[in-house]
């Protein structure tokens, strides 16, 4: 795994009336991705904002915008987020029957496409559409609220999905409770790009945010190195201590 670190974090943690402000300041504080958290009160227990939205900040920033639907249907809409501005546009697997018909809907809009597993659903939903894939969503916290726990069962499936990724060139994002003292272990697992809220914005200036994205990156990077050499490897062979 040699991809960087993404940190991206989650506008649904920002100030909503300040939005476009908010936006430019994580811009200027190091975020790599802008993460949309799109909510319909029907597939998730909660209402966020929708593609005008997405349109209205779009000219705040150049960074990618990273769309994650958590709504059903999503095909219908597919098409209004596209032309809002989002970059990469992530459906979950749980939202409607035909998800390679939705995978290839995104493709054929000019974006990324990223489908997202709920922490229930297992990896082997990924299993006949991981070529139709720029991106998996791994959630760590059940969707429709932010400022929840990390649900820590989710490593080992972060650790599966990136083995069934092998060498495809497919981003392994986490959503969920994310912070700079469990970002070590999700990196540990697999993961390269981490979405956060609250461990984002929960500070009160540029300053404070530009401090805690780069402490998550770091805490991350770190996660990514081998600790010490195990003494039942072979010599010279590094073994990750978790």
């Amino acid at each position: 795994m040699s991809k960087e670190i993404i940190i991206a974090p989650s506008i649904l943690a920002a100030d909503f009336a300040r939005l476009g402000e908010e936006i430019a300041a994580i811009d200027a504080a190091g975020a790599d991705w802008i993460h949309c958290d799109i909510m319909d009160g029907h597939f998730v227990p909660n209402i966020s904002f929708g593609a005008d939205i997405i349109k209205a900040v779009r000219p705040m920033t150049k960074k990618i915008f990273d769309v994650h639907l958590m709504i059903a249907p999503a095909d219908a809409y597919l098409e209004a987020f596209a032309k809002a501005g989002a970059d990469v546009i992530t459906i979950h697997a749980e939202a409607g029957p035909h998800l390679d018909r939705s995978l290839q809907a995104i493709r054929a809009l000019g974006k990324k496409a990223g489908v997202s597993l709920c922490p229930s659903t297992p990896e082997s939903a990924l299993e006949y559409v991981l070529d139709r894939l720029d991106l998996v969503l791994v959630m760590t916290v059940n969707p429709g609220f932010g400022g929840q726990s990390f649900i820590g069962s989710q490593l080992e499936k972060i650790a599966r999905i990136r083995n069934m990724i092998g060498g495809r060139s497919i981003r392994l994002e986490v959503d969920g409770g994310v912070t700079r003292d469990n970002a070590a272990a999700i990196a540990a697992a697999g993961a390269d790009a981490l979405v956060a809220g609250s461990a984002v914005f929960g500070g009160k200036s540029s300053a404070d945010y530009a401090a805690n994205i780069a402490a998550i990156r770091v805490a991350a990077e770190a996660g990514r190195v081998p600790k010490r050499h195990d003494s039942s490897a072979q010599p010279g062979e590094p073994v990750l201590v978790r």
